[in-house]
C-alpha cells in the first residue's frame, strides 16, 4: 500500500507540480494539498484523511511552516513532516527541526532525490541531506562534543532512540526498568543540551551511535 502525503504550500502551481511528480513514484501518493498551516488544520477538522507524511513549505501567509509543524507535533505527532522550502539558512533548518520536522529538503531537489528522501523518511523516521546534517550536527554538538563522556549503556540507549520502540519497550530490550531508561534520557539531554528524543536520535545518527 502506498504511503500517503499532504503538500502544504501557498504556491499552488508549485504544489501541483510536486503532486504530479510524487504521484509517479511507486510507493507514494498525494491525497491533499493545503495552502498554509491554517488551511491544513481546517482540512483535518473537516475529516480530511490523516497522511503518513507532510511536505511543509516554510514561508506562507496566515500560518507559516514553523507554526504548522509545532501544531502537528502537539496534535498529530505520528505524522512525519519534511520541510520542503527555498530557505536553506541555518536558523530555518534548526527552527524547523526543533519544532518537530523530521527532514529537510530544498525545492530545487531532483525528483529522484525527493523519492529517495521520502523512502528514507518512511523507513528510518528521519532524513537530512549532507548540507542540512552539518547544520544540525554543529547546532547539537558545538565545539565541545569530543569532551562529552557517554557511557556504554548510554550509547546503547542512543541506538534505540532512532527506533519506533517506546521507552518501556527500550527498557525491556536493555533488561532494565523504565525509570532507568528515563535516567539515561535525562542524563544525555543534560550532557548534550537537548530536550527531545528527536534531538537524541539525530545525535545518534550523526555521531555513530545508531548501530546496536
Amino acid at each position: 500500500m502506498k504511503k500517503t502525503i499532504i503538500i502544504v504550500d501557498d504556491h499552488i502551481l508549485i504544489a501541483k507540480a510536486i503532486e504530479g511528480i510524487i504521484n509517479n513514484f511507486k510507493d507514494f501518493t498525494v491525497i491533499n494539498v493545503a495552502e498554509n498551516g491554517q488551511d491544513l488544520i481546517d482540512k483535518f477538522e473537516n475529516n480530511c484523511a490523516i497522511p503518513d507524511i507532510i511536505l511543509m513549505d516554510i514561508s506562507m501567509p496566515i500560518m507559516n511552516g514553523f507554526e504548522a509543524v509545532s501544531w502537528l507535533k502537539q496534535n498529530h505527532p505520528n505524522i512525519k513532516v519534511m520541510a520542503l522550502s527555498m530557505q536553506g539558512d541555518d536558523n530555518s533548518v534548526i527552527k524547523m527541526i526543533k519544532n518537530g520536522a523530521r527532514g529537510y529538503l530544498l525545492k530545487n531537489t531532483h525528483p529522484k532525490d525527493l523519492e529517495d528522501a521520502l523512502i528514507r523518511l518512511n523507513t528510518d523516521g528521519f532524513f537530512y541531506p549532507e548540507w542540512a546534517s552539518k547544520i544540525i550536527n554543529n547546532a547539537i554538538t558545538g565545539d565541545n562534543s569530543k569532551a562529552i563522556k557517554i557511557s556504554g549503556r548510554e550509547k546503547e540507549f542512543l541506538a534505540y532512540t532512532i527506533t519506533e520502540l517506546s521507552y518501556k519497550e527500550i527498557a525491556e530490550k536493555m533488561c532494565c526498568s523504565p525509570r532507568t531508561v528515563e535516567t539515561y534520557r535525562d542524563q544525555l539531554c543534560e550532557k548534550l543540551g537537548l530536550k527531545t528524543r528527536v534531538g537524541l536520535a539525530i545525535f545518534a545518527l550523526k555521531n555513530g551511535f545508531a548501530e546496536l
